[in-house]
């Protein structure tokens, strides 16, 4: 086996530094639109955590599930342009990403009532895999299997029951 094939997981020192690269990244753009924000970075399940937070509606704009994507793209690119290491960086703009696990938990639970109706499984609609995880996790915690299915962005996860 070649060693440059096994991948390590970033340290937590590396994580922070990847979460100050994506702030200063994040903060331009905020200069750039006028924004006024607040960053809180953290590092937690292996991963370098931007939260974005305002007072007022300065961040409603940039808050919608496609942007915050978007944004986050973009700033996982500016990470590895930096550090030349591939990120896993989250980004969250004004409360986004509890906003998408309401919004997933709501799919989970229909995909539960179709279980109830008697579905042997449930499908649920493709997405990232961040948004992947959320599912799993959340199936897990109610007691039910999923398991994930497909190519690129035509992934998804498939809820049962065993």
């Amino acid at each position: 086996m070649s060693v440059d094939n096994v991948r390590t997981e970033p340290s937590v020192e590396d994580l922070e530094r990847e979460g100050d690269i994506a702030a200063d990244f994040i903060e331009e753009l905020l200069d750039i639109a006028d924004i006024d924000g607040d960053l809180t970075l953290d590092v937690r399940q292996g991963r370098a955590y931007v939260s974005v937070e305002a007072d007022g509606d300065g961040l409603s704009v940039l808050s919608a599930p496609d942007t915050v994507q978007a944004l986050q793209e973009l700033t996982r690119l500016a990470v590895q342009s930096k550090t030349g290491s591939f990120s896993r960086l989250i980004l969250d703009i004004g409360g986004s990403r509890d906003t998408r696990r309401r919004q997933l938990e709501a799919l989970v639970n229909a995909a539960v009532a179709k279980l109830d109706e008697g579905a042997s499984q449930a499908s649920l609609p493709a997405m990232s895999s961040y948004e992947r995880k959320l599912v799993h996790d959340i199936v897990s915690e109610r007691g039910l299997v999923s398991e994930s299915y497909g190519e690129g962005a035509d992934r998804h996860t498939v809820i049962s029951r065993h």
